[in-house]
């Protein structure tokens, strides 16, 4: 879970996802360093791509706009 993602620069304004994720729909080798954790917080390109998952929504989005993204909430 502390792998380094590159979420590039393309121009304009990038907005990304956050979205509450159960650990329990995770494959397993994420789960096993969930650290007992039953949620995280994924964070989503406008494809729907997953990005990044973290432990708690406000580390979502201090992710999202430490890397020059528009974070929005996805319930």
């Amino acid at each position: 879970m502390d792998t380094k993602f590159d979420f590039g620069h393309e121009g304009g304004e990038r907005i990304v996802y956050v979205r509450p994720v159960d650990v329990s729909e995770l494959p397993e080798e994420v789960q096993a360093q969930a650290g007992g954790l039953r949620k995280l917080y994924a964070v989503h390109d406008a494809n729907g791509e997953r990005l990044a998952l973290v432990k708690d929504r406000a580390q979502a989005f201090i992710l999202a706009r430490l890397n020059d993204l528009a974070p929005v909430n996805v319930h």
